[in-house]
């Protein structure tokens, strides 16, 4: 067995992967870049070594820093876990060639599958179904055209070398052939140096369906059944689940069976995913689903196939890769319960999934679901890295019950002051639709602003809470049920101030021990957002009632639209606050006019500075 293991990654997928290693008495050993410093995963590991600038291309994409990181260490395998260099075949070989154990598949199965063309034709082969399309080395506008005619539309326009999401375009019409084309092949050039192109049947009611497989040294191959992740957003997954809805078990052992053919084409060792697609325009059907893509390494997802099958699939890589046989047989595994697992996001879905990093000054996650996060409370999600701050996973008998605690869970998230995505995911488990299962990877797109859009709060609800708030001595807040914590003793006047900024209502009656404080309390209604009880510095600044505007957080005015003196209209956009590399709106409350003007594009202001000031019209 492995005695020693470099993880060569960050965040909640090394802080996964040192939880297994423990647990097998395997010493770790992490690498973090400027940025990771006091990152969650260094100081759980045993021992961590720096490698570099924050960017990745200067650490954690630089894989002789990686080698050589090891080397000092006397670590004797790595684990690249997923992203970075987990597909990167020239950096497994190089591992290899060093003289460590390479944790993954052989890098001649990375090749093989790192080619979307060259894999479909390796599939074909194998006996394994593909879409409808074209593959041929002939690139040229003119044959790429007539093959697209000849499939029919809508057609998909892939790059070769593809990969999240990029290198794809949608041809519904003969006559946008030939620019998307050419846009695509320009996106593929710049993204990966390839500009060669597939075609593909466009699939109306695609939905993303993929098996989990694993494979040893001494050639077993297993499955462990299959994940739906149709719930996608800009190609990108949202929520996944094991196993997929409708899949009946005919369906099931010709999926599962096609999966392994496909791992045993490429001689496959380690855990992958083979990722089909499937027309659910008439439920799901075994001559209806067709091989896509193979992931060579371990999923974001594969949780949820944890879940269902009881079986650590971080021990199994790292049994695999130090020559043991397979933990279990096909007919040893089996399927039990159903999972789900929910992406949370550090991003604001009202502004088109913008990033939100910055510190997590409040964070609170679910206790009743199993979380994978590579971060805490008072750490920072930082803008050089995926915005991910956890996953919650839930695990119940049945779809509907797992629906419902997945609701439970994304209704208990507090982060403050970073946006999450958490009302978004909330939202998505009410969907009438994605509950019945009647799911495809367009859902989200469809839904548009009723997923992405919080309802306006009640402010008569916002004002109860306040008042409750109120009654509470200071030092018992972090008890309540809504889920807050004070900071500073209370004010007789406060502001509620939600987390874009806008004033919604007034408490009045607090108790005032004659201190100047500026926050008061921070506190969560359920549906993601988080709201402030807040008294600007001096008693002096105007309320809710009287239209006052404050800063919700420190920024930089990126611009001011109002003028004093000017009339104003109710949701009036009237100042642009830039804070945590988002953009603000501050806006008119009511119809009026600007009584007072305290900002200037450029300018740097704190929490809570009264900005704008706005009276109400006659």
């Amino acid at each position: 067995m492995i005695a020693s293991l470099l993880i060569a990654n960050r965040g909640e997928i090394a802080c996964r992967i040192i939880r297994t290693a423990r647990a097998m008495g395997i010493h770790t050993v992490a690498v973090y870049s400027d940025a990771d410093a006091n990152a969650l995963h260094v100081r759980q590991a045993d021992e961590a070594v720096h490698i570099g600038p924050s960017p990745a291309r200067e650490s954690y994409l630089v894989g002789e820093k990686i080698i050589a990181a090891a080397q000092a260490t006397g670590a004797e395998a790595i684990h690249p876990g997923y992203g970075f260099l987990s597909e990167n075949a020239d950096f497994a070989q190089a591992v290899l060639d060093a003289g460590l154990i390479w944790v993954g598949p052989k890098p001649d199965s990375i090749r093989a599958m790192g080619l979307k063309d060259a894999a479909k034709a390796r599939m074909i082969a194998a006996g394994v179904p593909v879409t409808p399309g074209y593959l041929g080395e002939d690139q040229s506008p003119a044959r790429l055209q007539a093959e697209a005619d000849t499939i029919g539309y809508p057609v998909l326009i892939k790059a070769v070398a593809g990969g999240g999401g990029k290198g794809m375009r949608r041809v519904d019409d003969p006559a946008q052939f030939a620019e998307l084309l050419q846009s695509c092949q320009r996106e593929a050039a710049s993204s990966f140096g390839d500009d060669r192109v597939l075609l593909e049947k466009y699939i109306l009611s695609p939905r993303h369906i993929e098996v989990q497989v694993f494979g040893d040294s001494h050639g077993n191959v297993v499955h462990l059944f299959e994940r739906d992740c149709s719930l996608q957003r800009r190609h990108q997954k949202v929520i996944e689940e094991a196993p997929a809805p409708g899949m009946d078990p005919a369906t099931r052992e010709a999926l599962c069976a096609a999966a392994v053919r496909a791992a045993q084409a490429v001689d496959y060792v380690g855990a992958g995913t083979i990722e089909f697609i499937a027309d659910a325009s008439e439920g799901l059907r075994a001559d209806r689903i067709w091989f896509m893509e193979m992931n060579t390494r371990l999923q974001v997802e594969h949780p949820v196939t944890e879940q269902i099958t009881r079986q650590d699939l971080v021990e199994w890589q790292l049994r695999v890769a130090s020559g043991a046989p397979l933990p279990k047989r096909q007919e040893e595994l089996s399927i039990d319960g159903w999972a789900m697992e929910a992406r949370l996001y550090a991003e604001n879905p009202a502004t088109g999934f913008l990033p939100s990093t910055g510190r997590l000054e409040h964070l609170r996650l679910p206790k009743k679901a199993r979380i994978e996060t590579g971060v805490e409370q008072g750490g920072s999600v930082s803008p050089f890295y995926d915005p991910m701050i956890a996953k919650i996973i839930v695990h119940e008998a049945d779809r509907i019950e797992a629906i419902e605690a997945l609701w439970d869970a994304t209704t208990e998230v507090e982060v403050w002051p970073v946006r999450t995505n958490a009302g978004f995911l909330a939202r998505i488990c009410g969907d009438e639709d994605f509950q019945t299962g009647d799911i495809d990877t367009g859902l989200i797109e469809r839904r548009g602003e009723m997923l992405t859009r919080p309802p306006e709060p009640q402010h008569d609800h916002l004002r109860d809470v306040a008042s409750a708030l109120a009654a509470r001595p200071a030092s018992g807040v972090w008890d309540a049920a809504v889920g807050f914590r004070a900071n500073a003793p209370a004010r007789s006047e406060v502001h509620i101030i939600d987390d874009a900024g806008t004033v919604h209502a007034v408490a009045d009656g607090f108790p005032n021990d004659g201190e100047p404080q500026e926050e008061v309390v921070s506190f969560f209604l359920g549906d993601g957002r988080g709201f402030r009880l807040h008294q600007p510095r001096g008693s002096g600044a105007g309320t809710a009632s009287d239209g006052a505007l404050l800063a919700p957080m420190p920024g930089r005015i990126t611009a001011v639209e109002a003028e004093l003196g000017a009339s104003v209209t109710k949701g009036q956009r009237l100042i642009t606050l830039e804070a945590m590399k988002m953009e603000h709106s501050l806006v008119a409350p009511f119809d009026g006019t600007i009584a007072e003007l305290n900002a200037e594009a450029g300018g740097q202001v704190s929490e809570g500075t009264l900005l704008v000031k706005v009276e109400r019209a006659e």
